[in-house]
Parts: structure tokens; sequence; C-alpha cells
């Protein structure tokens, strides 16, 4: 069965399933200080647009952390899953002031979810991209988050195009879906997966 919008808001609250968690989905972000007097500032113009987060009709949108990992070629290395070289990527951060980074073309990054996860043992989360990304190019790809995973989600993002491509900090990345069963005879934590618990981009390993 797949969660509504009611049976996620209570396990968000409940069981901390989601942290920090958005009980609604957020499309507009205060830009001037909400203590300042507007005077002849029209209230639209206090607010900026962004790519919706939070909670939405059968699933959660998560945002994505600054700080990202680039894949290049400079050093003509070779991508190993068993044996995974860190000198493979190049750490990028956003520069003062801005609210995004700049993905190469045709290049592969990997990013963190400002979300932590507490999946509950009788449910697992599966993630799509958001279609605002999708219709440029952006592709993000997460494998399931298992019935009793914990920790923030590395996200895997593809620029698909021949052009520079902007993701925007703190603002929705993807979605997941929450879907509930009966648990299973073993669950993620029961087995000591090897991504319990992660903080931070983690790395594939073995």
């Amino acid at each position: 069965m797949i969660l509504n919008d009611m049976q996620i808001d209570y396990l968000a609250r409940k069981h901390n399933m989601i942290t920090p968690y958005i009980p609604s989905s957020i499309k507009d972000a205060l830009i001037v200080n909400p203590m300042m007097d507007f005077g002849n500032v029209l209230k639209k113009d206090a607010y900026k647009k962004v790519i919706s987060y939070g909670l939405s009709s059968f699933g959660y949108d998560l945002r994505v952390r600054d700080g990202f990992k680039v894949f290049h070629n400079s050093y003509n290395g070779i991508v190993d899953p068993k044996y995974f070289d860190e000198d493979n990527t190049l750490n990028l951060i956003a520069d003062d002031g801005k609210d995004y980074i700049i993905v190469p073309p045709n290049s592969f990054t990997l990013a963190e979810s400002v979300e932590v996860f507490k999946i509950p043992q009788d449910v697992l989360g599966v993630v799509y991209g958001k279609s605002t990304y999708a219709r440029c190019g952006i592709i993000t790809n997460v494998t399931p988050l298992e019935p009793g995973w914990e920790g923030t989600v590395t996200l895997e993002i593809s620029n698909t195009t021949s052009l520079p491509a902007k993701i925007y900090i703190n603002e929705g990345l993807c979605q997941v879906l929450f879907m509930q069963g009966e648990r299973p005879k073993t669950t993620y934590s029961d087995r000591n997966g090897k991504y319990q618990n992660q903080s931070g981009i983690t790395l594939p390993t073995v």
C-alpha cells in the first residue's frame, strides 16, 4: 500500500521518519527579514519561487544540501565500485551568496539530502526525480530506502545535457514515495547494512 499525506504525516511526527519534517508543500521562500517593516515593499516581492519541497499528496519532496562531489577524469582513473578512488571526484560548494552550484555538461555528481530518514521496519521508500529538473535533463537516481534503514540520503545526479546546469541548494530535488506492507523477516537494520546511519556523501563500498 502506498502511503498518503496523512499516513506520512503520522509516521513523521510519531516515529521521526523524516527530520527536519515540513508538513506541507513549500513553493515560496521569504527573502527579507520577517521582522522588518515592509513599508512600501509589496508582499509578493518579499518572496521568491523555490523548487517545491515537503509533504505532498502521496510522497515527500526532499531537499539537497550544499556540498557535492563531481566526477572528473583529470587523472584518467577508472570508476571501480569495489575499490573506489576518491581522487576521481572534486569537492564543490556554492560560492558565497549563491543558492546554487553549477554541474558541468554531461557529468555526474553525488550530493546529500538535508533530511535524515528513519524508515520503519514495515515501510519501503522509493525515490523519483522531480519533473522540474527532469525536463531540464537533470536525472536523479537513488536506490530504495529499505525497511529499518536510517541516515541521510546520498543523491546521484546526472546532467545529461551538453550545457552547464544549476542545482538549487536547500530546495526540492526528488520525491520519496513510501510503501507499507508486512514486516520482512530480515530488515536492513537486522543485517547491519553497510550504509546504515550514513551521514555526509557516502561513497560506494563492498
